[in-house]
């Protein structure tokens, strides 16, 4: 199961219910999506869709705002904490070897990483959020697919 979300500006932000679910989205992520995670803490991979238009690096800093916020809300620890650091990469550059845990990643490159620091929560965008939430069944494996032969 994939929980969808609309940032505000109408782009797609999505994230997996638990580990099991974002071993699949680490899987089969689209070359144009944004990976963004609480450091050094448990948390949902929230993913970001880009328009095609745009460049990780060109992400309005009011999206990588509320995806940080989106990020931070389901941590179970990062949720508890005044704020959090969040770090954010393309998703071509995260890394899964077959020591990791269910569920962890690492990245290719240190050096297409950001981070956003003191992220706190932020009621206002999270009520949106939920209200916005969509839960759906996709075939990941064929969304890439029939992305890959266009």
């Amino acid at each position: 199961m994939v929980f969808y979300f609309t940032a505000e500006n109408g782009w797609l932000m999505y994230m997996g219910k638990d580990k099991h679910e974002n071993e699949d989205l680490i899987k089969h992520s689209w070359p144009e999506d944004v990976w963004f995670h609480v450091d050094k803490l448990s948390s949902a991979h929230v993913y970001l869709r880009l328009p095609l238009e745009y460049d990780w690096e060109t992400i309005p800093e009011e999206v990588v705002k509320e995806c940080c916020v989106l990020v931070k809300a389901n941590s179970i620890e990062g949720c508890k904490k005044s704020a959090v650091d969040v770090v954010y990469t393309p998703a071509s550059n995260l890394k899964k070897t077959a020591d990791m845990e269910i569920g962890q990643v690492g990245f290719k490159s240190r050096k297409p990483v950001k981070r956003l620091l003191n992220v706190e929560k932020d009621r206002e965008t999270e009520k949106r959020h939920e209200k916005n939430k969509e839960e759906k069944h996709p075939d990941l494996a064929r969304e890439v697919y029939t992305l890959a032969a266009c």
